[in-house]
């Protein structure tokens, strides 16, 4: 097996594993929330996560630059925006719900990438986007009379995701790792921290007890483990590519969720679930047997940014 080939499905295989990790994700934080406020929770979590990255970086001796910042900056934004929407809607829907609303990211990220950059993306991922899309309308829309408030602020949640994708994979070639996660990570503590103080009174005090083993997963394995992998696998493949992945979530959700809360799932979950997978097999399967091409396609995408500021589209 040639090297870029190897490394096209060793990112596959670690971004799959970051949305079961964000799958599971979903179950622990519907229960914590249920104890300690959206913007509370998010501010320890991402403060913890913050500290810990940072504490790599500098053990590592990794230099941070100016440039470094602004796009740390700019994706902890889109992040903070994801996860405000995801965290505060969870507390008006069910964890399942969430998932599979968050989900259509997947559909959103081809949009993105075409307006920002004027390129259409590969056949192969529209074909796996769309087939991804059926899967997930038959899961979240079966119901419309169901469809709440909640789940309202969670489809905002998938258009700043969907944004989070796109820009990593713009920014991720040309800025260390561990500094990127870093600074947006804590962009997000920041912000989160900021959000609790004017929306909910300040910041509220976690009871380690019940909330602490929560904070621990999701600051450790869903943040800093989970976006070191996105942000430094993500070179490797494309933002189409890594949404249709990440369609994935909303399975594991599911699973974790009947799992974990026995929540029931009907008919149409486990129909949409088999279209996703769907959707994710098109979309690597086409590229797995026309390697060339997806290593052409990449190496002129590379060129073409070698010629870019990396600050931001053009």
């Amino acid at each position: 097996m040639k090297k870029k080939t190897y490394l096209f499905l060793l990112a596959d295989l670690s971004l799959l594993l970051v949305a079961a990790v964000w799958g599971l994700t979903f179950v622990t934080v519907k229960n914590a929330i249920a104890l300690l406020p959206p913007f509370s929770f998010n501010f320890y979590r991402f403060s913890l996560a913050a500290l810990v990255m940072i504490a790599i970086a500098l053990l590592k001796g990794e230099k941070l630059r100016l440039q470094t910042v602004q796009a740390g900056l700019l994706v902890g934004f889109f992040l903070f925006n994801g996860y405000s929407f995801q965290t505060v809607g969870l507390a008006y829907t069910t964890a399942a719900n969430a998932g599979f609303l968050t989900g259509l990211s997947v559909v959103l990220v081809p949009i993105v990438t075409v307006v920002l950059t004027r390129r259409r993306p590969q056949a192969g991922v529209m074909a796996g986007a769309a087939c991804a899309a059926c899967g997930l309308a038959v899961l979240s829309l079966a119901d419309l009379a169901g469809f709440s408030a909640g789940d309202l602020l969670v489809l905002c949640c998938a258009l700043f995701f969907a944004l989070h994708i796109v820009f990593v994979g713009r920014f991720s070639p040309h800025h260390p790792t561990v500094w990127l996660v870093a600074v947006q990570i804590a962009t997000v503590a920041v912000l989160s921290g900021l959000s609790g103080l004017l929306l909910e009174g300040g910041i509220q005090k976690p009871v380690v007890a019940e909330t602490g083993t929560a904070l621990l997963i999701t600051a450790l394995f869903a943040t800093c483990l989970a976006f070191f992998t996105q942000n430094y696998m993500q070179r490797f493949t494309s933002p189409g590519h890594t949404a249709i992945i990440f369609a994935s979530e909303p399975v594991f959700t599911a699973f974790f969720a009947v799992l974990l809360l026995r929540e029931t799932l009907l008919p149409n979950t486990y129909l949409g679930g088999a279209l996703i997978v769907a959707g994710m097999l098109l979309a690597e399967l086409g590229n797995f047997f026309r390697p060339a091409k997806r290593q052409e396609a990449n190496a002129g995408q590379k060129h073409n940014e070698t010629k870019k500021p990396a600050g931001g589209f053009n």
